[in-house]
């Protein structure tokens, strides 16, 4: 049986633990800081649960014997890395694989050294999930997953054979991540506004979006991605077709006041452009007001 560990049962990470525990062939364990009674997933086609083994410590794997593992999946935000690093220690094994689900375009950056690069799969998710409580998620539409392709990542789509979720290998992983990039750069207008989708059907909000993706597309076309001119109007018509109350993270977390990804989101566009002598004043302006409105 194929062991596993989720490190960081947030939104994405609470969604894809409850899909991983509907499989019997596959011995779950989710990390967790608070424990909770069950997973509960709220989805297009009505509610999932589950009541995978949920663990507090890495010195409870130590002692039951759960460690190391054939599989970690972190699921943490970009900028909590330190959280990851004691469950790391003890998950990892000199075989073991770890999947690196989040926001941004430097999942090998943050665990170089501490898992073996050919171990190492960077993962884009993009579907919108909620975490309304302790335990509960929403998840609005199913989605995909992409990941590079080679055997490690043939592995983890493996491991959500049977999902409803579309998970499956690319053979271009960079201009996959810098286009979902685009998506989530724009999101800093609704942590900008406090405001939830539904505000890119304001023309002046929308405009904004579409200067922080154009910038967004220079820098990653500088990067070896292959990206439209159009990803711009995508992404607003994206926001306008969807449901106007959607949060995304970035949102959700400026108004709970807690840390914000705009580094790996925003900043990211920023710290490489200033590497290619790509000027991106628009995200560069936002994360200044949004982190001074954090201070």
């Amino acid at each position: 049986m194929t062991t596993l560990a989720l490190i960081g049962p947030g939104a994405i990470g609470g969604t894809l633990a409850t899909w991983l525990a509907q499989r019997g062939d596959l011995d779950l364990t989710v990390c967790v800081r608070t424990p909770f009674e069950r997973l509960v997933l709220e989805t297009p086609d009505g509610e999932v649960t589950a009541t995978p083994r949920l663990v507090t410590s890495p010195e409870i794997l130590e002692e039951r014997g759960l460690a190391p593992v054939d599989w970690v999946l972190v699921a943490t935000k970009a900028y909590d890395d330190a959280t990851a690093a004691p469950w790391l220690k003890t998950l990892v094994g000199p075989d073991t694989r770890v999947a690196v689900i989040r926001n941004g375009v430097e999942h090998r950056e943050a665990f170089a050294g501490r898992v073996a690069d050919e171990n190492l799969v960077p993962v884009i998710v993009d579907f919108p999930a909620e975490r309304p409580g302790p335990g509960v998620f929403r998840q609005r539409r199913y989605g995909w997953i992409r990941v590079p392709e080679g055997a490690a990542g043939e592995a983890f789509v493996a491991l959500f054979e049977g999902c409803p979720i579309d998970v499956a290998t690319t053979d271009d992983f960079v201009s996959v991540a810098w286009r979902k990039l685009a998506l989530n750069a724009a999101g800093a207008v609704n942590a900008m506004t406090l405001k939830p989708s539904g505000v890119a059907h304001d023309p002046g909000a929308a405009a904004v979006m579409k200067t922080l993706v154009a910038e967004c597309v220079a820098v990653g076309r500088a990067e070896g991605a292959t990206l439209s001119d159009d990803i711009g109007e995508q992404v607003v018509e994206g926001y306008r077709a969807g449901p106007p109350d959607m949060v995304n993270s970035l949102l959700a977390d400026r108004a709970a006041g807690r840390p914000m990804e705009l580094d790996a989101r925003n900043g990211v566009i920023v710290r490489r452009g200033e590497k290619h002598g790509i000027a991106t004043p628009a995200n560069a302006m936002i994360v200044a007001l949004l982190n001074a409105a954090a201070g």
